[in-house]
């Protein structure tokens, strides 16, 4: 039987089938001030300077940043976190990003394979598809950062 794939949380970023380049954060934006939110604010504005009155669109976030901080995870996690408490625990990277186009930083999990020995304050990432979990029904993608080589950053130039 072919697994589902589906986002751990829905409406929070493309789909990761798109081409890699392509694949980005969704946040909303507030017609009035101009306020960008991740996660998306559905409800109403949450800038409490706002003038109000606006609407919130869809808009893709920045796929790269700079590393405002980061810390590895060396303790499982309780529920809802899947974790086979029998496999052998291995520590994750989680990574704050500053994107500076919409004045906020986004937490997330470095890309599989990304220690903190990989990372320093400031460091350029990138924003990638990734799987949180696999069962039998379902493929659970969310999003990872991942630091861009020298080579794409020229590429980038």
């Amino acid at each position: 039987m072919a697994r589902t794939r589906r986002p751990v949380v829905t409406g929070w970023f493309t789909d990761d089938r798109v081409p890699e380049a392509e694949f980005r954060l969704l946040g909303t934006r507030c017609t009035a001030c101009a306020s960008v939110f991740f996660p998306r604010a559905d409800d109403g504005c949450r800038n409490p300077r706002c003038p109000g009155g606006g609407e919130l669109t869809e808009v893709p976030l920045s796929p790269r940043g700079r590393v405002w901080s980061y810390t590895d995870g060396r303790y499982r996690p309780p529920a809802p976190y899947v974790s086979d408490p029998d496999a052998p625990w291995e520590p994750y990277t989680l990574v704050a990003v500053e994107l500076a186009a919409e004045a906020m930083v986004v937490l997330g999990q470095a890309a599989p394979g990304v220690t903190p020995a990989d990372l320093d304050i400031g460091t350029e990432v990138e924003l990638v598809p990734g799987v949180l979990n696999e069962d039998d029904e379902h493929i659970w993608t969310t999003w990872n950062w991942r630091p861009v080589t020298p080579r794409e950053r020229e590429e980038r130039s």
